[in-house]
């Protein structure tokens, strides 16, 4: 039951539970981005490349023919599918720019909201009256 306790109490943290609200929306972002790049970005580079799924650009490697479409030339043999490669490069560059210009964006409203004097370390305060006049006893001891 301690097992379950400890869990209970990790799973709460406001850490894990920022974490899990953070991977679903970043799920959800990489399928707009995923969108994004398959639906409005490739097809106009697959058009200029000769009007094919550019996604479906590949060298075969097992002398299957070269107009085959993707899918029927991975069942020939193997395949260099380095259009697909592409596009998820590219999928992965502007979700990788996002989230930068995220943080970025983040970063200037933390440093907008911040005081310069939260820097400062604080003024020690002037030791009492007692302690002063022990020290000046102790100073015309040692003369």
């Amino acid at each position: 039951m301690a097992m379950l306790e400890e869990f209970r109490k990790f799973a709460i943290k406001g850490n894990v539970v920022d974490l899990a609200v953070g991977v679903i929306i970043g799920g959800a972002f990489g399928r707009i981005v995923d969108s994004l790049v398959q639906d409005v970005i490739m097809p106009p580079i697959g058009k200029l490349f000769g009007g094919l799924d550019f996604a479906s650009y590949y060298i075969p490697l097992n002398h299957q023919a070269y107009g085959l479409p993707l899918a029927e030339a991975k069942k020939a043999g193997a395949v260099l599918a380095y259009g697909n490669f592409l596009t998820i490069l590219l999928n992965f560059l502007i979700l990788a720019f996002v989230i930068f210009q995220m943080v970025r964006l983040m970063n200037r409203l933390r440093n907008s909201f911040h005081h310069p004097d939260e820097d400062k370390p604080a003024v020690p305060a002037a030791p009492p009256e007692d302690i002063l006049l022990l020290r000046e006893i102790r100073d015309s001891l040692r003369k």
